[in-house]
């Protein structure tokens, strides 16, 4: 009767064999006749109910039929396994006479591309570029451009501060400190500084972390006619030969006299428009004619030399450029704008 039972679980094994399609089929399969409670299991477990005498001719067919099952699901494994490589294989095949599939390719940030259009415009107009920390003193960012003690730029609302004379730098204009006194006294300067700031403002129009360009030329016989001439090439070089430019008077610490610059609306083209709050004109930077205390205080006679300094902001620029009515857009890494450019 044992006989018979090992007979009927060997033909068992292979029709189930032949029926499956999956390795998960084949597996459970393997469980339920070679598991610790498979069938095959629970006749050996009857091996004790024989004569002693007839016990090891049994036991070699139970090890004989396992062996057996376990060939059959051995190889019908590797028939799935192989069969599924084949189906992946040709489901990816690839046709080599077909032209190759162009990779995708990175393109620069927007703003990586305004402060280099910008950069290149002043390099063309003999200007040297120089760099500088970011965590800075606040006897550069403050004390050598004039700002007294009690000035609002000071304030924690505005500035990051990491220590009492220690902070993230306001603005950009701490390198004209650090140039001037690197420099022999009045020897002829003439640079630009781009690079990061920051501020404690986050809005449409603010960034709490944002990019300036400064611009610092000291040199003899230096007037305000030379700040008003080279800003009007540069505006017209990245916004186009029919900018408009105008100047106001304002106020700066480090220069004096100080102007605010404005050019015409890069939307309406200086006719008016909601843009512009329909005036025609948009404000675009700052400028001055060095401050004679700015001068003395890094080491230059203002009674023999003099200079003009101009600052902007690169997110304004490529705002005006690119028509872009949010700077946080710039930050939030979203390719839906970001593949615009």
């Amino acid at each position: 009767m044992i006989n018979d039972k090992i007979e009927a679980i060997k033909a068992a094994v292979q029709v189930q064999l032949q029926q499956s399609g999956v390795v998960r089929d084949v597996q459970d399969i393997r469980v339920k006749y070679l598991g610790k409670k498979g069938e095959l299991t629970s006749v050996m477990k009857e091996l004790k109910d024989l004569p002693p005498e007839e016990r090891p001719q049994v036991g070699q067919l139970v090890n004989a039929a396992r062996g057996v099952i376990e060939e059959a699901v051995k190889e019908k494994l590797e028939e799935l396994k192989s069969q599924a490589m084949a189906a992946k294989i040709e489901a990816e095949k690839i046709d080599i006479t077909l032209p190759g599939r162009r990779p995708n390719v990175g393109h620069d940030h927007p703003l990586h591309r305004t402060r280099r259009l910008m950069e290149q415009a002043f390099l063309r107009m003999g200007f040297s570029l120089v760099e500088g920390p970011e965590i800075e003193e606040d006897y550069y960012n403050f004390q050598c451009l004039n700002f007294p003690d009690d000035h609002p730029a000071r304030d924690m609302q505005d500035s990051m501060y990491i220590t009492e004379k220690i902070l993230l730098r306001t603005h950009t204009s701490p390198m004209q400190a650090r140039i001037l006194q690197a420099h022999e006294p009045n020897e002829p300067v003439k640079m630009i500084v781009p690079g990061k700031v920051y501020r404690w403002d986050y809005d449409a129009t603010h960034s709490p972390v944002f990019h300036q360009m400064e611009g610092l030329i000291v040199d003899e016989h230096i007037r305000f006619s030379d700040l008003k001439g080279l800003l009007e090439n540069f505006l017209k070089e990245i916004f186009g030969p029919r900018t408009k430019v105008r100047f106001r008077a304002s106020f700066f610490p480090f220069t004096e006299p100080s102007a605010e610059v404005d050019i015409s609306c890069v939307m309406c083209g200086g006719e008016g428009c909601r843009v512009c709050s329909h005036t025609g004109w948009l404000e675009i930077l700052g400028c001055g004619m060095v401050h004679p205390n700015v001068l003395r205080l890094n080491g230059y006679d203002p009674d023999k030399v003099s200079g003009f300094a101009f600052g902007m902001g690169v997110e304004r620029i490529a705002m005006l450029k690119y028509g872009i009515d949010d700077l946080r857009l710039f930050y939030e890494d979203d390719m839906r704008f970001l593949n615009q450019f």
